[in-house]
């Protein structure tokens, strides 16, 4: 995971409608839950919630897929689970290596 997508994903789940379709995607499981049901839960009009899954799509939190005239959408947990270990992958390292970000500014 690089820097560019995993801002991306937070920025996607920083938003309060898109963070509550993500956690109902969870709660539903691999089955996944089509577009109507997740209106019907969360009262989201359809434009909105039509905005707001086109950009957990294109993140890659969220998988569509068209099944006859459904389409079921299903959080995309792997992606999730790379954010979060992209955040942790620097754990507990220290910093003795680093050069202060000013510093390193005024070398290039």
């Amino acid at each position: 995971m690089n820097r560019k997508t995993a801002a991306q994903c937070l920025s996607e789940l920083g938003n309060l409608t898109r963070l509550d379709i993500y956690r109902l995607l969870v709660r539903a499981g691999l089955d996944g839950m089509n577009i109507g049901d997740i209106q019907s839960r969360l009262g989201v009009p359809a434009s909105t919630l039509a905005f707001h899954l086109g950009g957990l799509v294109r993140v890659g939190l969220v998988a569509q897929e068209k099944l006859g005239r459904e389409v079921i959408c299903r959080a995309k947990h792997r992606q999730l689970t790379a954010v979060m270990e992209f955040l942790r992958e620097e754990c507990c390292k220290g910093f003795e290596d680093d050069l202060p970000a000013t510093a390193l500014r005024r070398a290039s």
